[in-house]
Parts: structure tokens; sequence; C-alpha cells
């Protein structure tokens, strides 16, 4: 019973928020990046190319379990997640770009993802396969279909739309909440015992890497390096995990392990570049 309450409640919360997210935004935000092909260029090359090669690195010169080096891999080749941009709001990044952002990477996941998993196979010298309805499936339900709802709902009831975007995103956090505590109770001990300098080494350096390549490569304008450093060290964990089930049922329990592990590290390591931005954007430090 509670297992079937996590898998409705997580995708329901998180399709709640992005919703809330669209009640705030703007159709010309969706498509943002189509008047910007070299940021969208650099955006794709941070995300999932330089990540990619440098996960792919880790996995072949460092000698990982085999769990940890499917999850650094698999998370490398996802998208960017659909909290995206409530993260790069609280840290003072452009959310025009962020929605837009959003819209780009998950439609090129239907295509990159499915494509990065059967090169990779044969780089590593393993069976792999995804099929693109999989991936457009998972990212329609929790990212594309719920931003552009409240894109749309926006656009022909703006006054409900802004009454309504606040106690929706309010209670998708709540639903949230309620969702992942169970999951973190459940998989504390396991998490705890798989606890290593290794996995947290990998871990760590994926985030950091991801933060400082999205900062370099984000260009001049401060407010869109903001929003690709975040973006460049997050990940989508839904679609992750259904490459690696699809793929890698073996090792799915502890890949699990590892993705929630990876969410936790993540959230926590970015907070200083986060509030580092959002106090360098207001002008209290140089």
């Amino acid at each position: 019973m509670l297992v079937q309450f996590i898998h409705i409640a997580l995708p329901l919360s998180i399709a709640c928020n992005v919703f809330a997210l669209g009640l705030e935004a703007r159709l010309s935000d969706a498509i943002f990046l189509l008047r910007r092909p070299g940021l969208l260029l650099r955006s794709l090359l941070a995300m999932n190319v330089v990540m990619v090669l440098f996960s792919v690195a880790i996995a072949t010169f460092f000698k990982l379990d085999s769990a940890i080096k499917i999850v650094l891999v698999v998370l490398s080749v996802s998208p960017v997640p659909p909290a995206l941009p409530l993260k790069n709001r609280k840290a003072g990044g452009s959310q025009t770009y962020a929605v837009g952002l959003l819209v780009a990477a998950v439609l090129a996941a239907i295509i990159m993802v499915p494509a990065w998993v059967e090169l990779l196979g044969r780089y590593f010298g393993v069976s792999t396969h995804i099929p693109p309805g999989k991936i457009a499936s998972v990212v329609a339900v929790t990212a594309l279909g719920p931003l552009l709802g409240g894109i749309l709902f926006q656009k022909f009831a703006p006054d409900i739309a802004e009454h309504l975007a606040k106690p929706i995103g309010q209670a998708a956090g709540t639903l949230l909440i309620v969702a992942v505590l169970p999951v973190l109770f459940i998989m504390a001990k396991p998490l705890w015992g798989m606890l290593d300098s290794q996995l947290l080494v990998a871990l760590i350096a994926f985030i950091l890497v991801g933060l400082l390549v999205g900062h370099v490569m984000g260009g001049p304008d401060p407010e869109e390096r903001t929003v690709l450093a975040l973006a460049t060290c997050a990940r989508h964990p839904g679609v992750a995990i259904a490459v690696i089930g699809a793929n890698f049922p073996a090792v799915k329990s502890a890949a699990l392990i590892v993705v929630v592990l990876y969410l936790i590290l993540a959230m926590v390591i970015t907070i200083p570049y986060r509030n580092w931005r959002r106090t360098k954007q207001a002008g209290i430090v140089p």
C-alpha cells in the first residue's frame, strides 16, 4: 500500500509543481531558446556532452562498484529535473531561460537519451536499449505536459492562474515531502550501508564539475550563467530510474539508493552556490 502511494504521490507532486510554474510562465518563455541558438547549443553541450564524457571517464579510469558506474553514466544522459525553474528562482537566475531550458532539454532527451544509451552500451560492451517512447512518456507526464498546461491556463485565465499558482505550488511541495519521507525512512539502512569514500567522491565530483562547467559555459549574462550551472549538475531521477530498470534490473535496488543519495547531495552541495548567486545578483557581494 505504501509503495503504491509513493508511486502515485511522487509523480503527482512533481506534475503539480511544474503546473504551478506554468501558471506564472508564458509561451514565449517555453520557446525562448529557439531565438537563442548559440545559447541552446552551449546548454546542450554542457549538459549532454561534457557531463557524459566526464562520467564515462570516471567509470573507465576509476575502480568503482558497478552500480555506481551505471548510475553516474545514466544520470549524465538524463535531462534536467522539472524543479529546475523553482531552484533557479531562489538563486536569482533568469526564469525565462530556465523555463525554456526545461522545455528544450526534455524534448532533446527523447532523442538524445536513447542514442547515448545505445552508444555507451557499445563502448562498455553491454547490451543496452531504451525506446524513445518510454522517455517521452516520462517527461510528458512529469514535465512537458503540466508545464504547457499551466501556460495555456495562464493565457486564457490569467487572473485565476495568478491566484492558483502559489497554493498549488505549496500543495505540491507538501505532497512531495509526504511522499519522500517514507522513502528515506525505508531506505535509511541500505543508504548508510552503501556510504563509502569512492561513492561520495564520485557523486560530489559529478555535482561540482557540473556546477563549474555550467557556470563557465553559461556565457557573460550572470542570470543565464546561474541557470546553466544549476542545470548542468542536476538530473531527472525518473528518466535515470527508467533507463536503469529497462537495462540493469539486477542492480535496480542499489542504483535507486545511489540516485536518492545523489539527489540529497545535489540539494545540499548547491546551497552555497545558490546563496552566492542570489547575493551577487542583489549586489551584496562584488
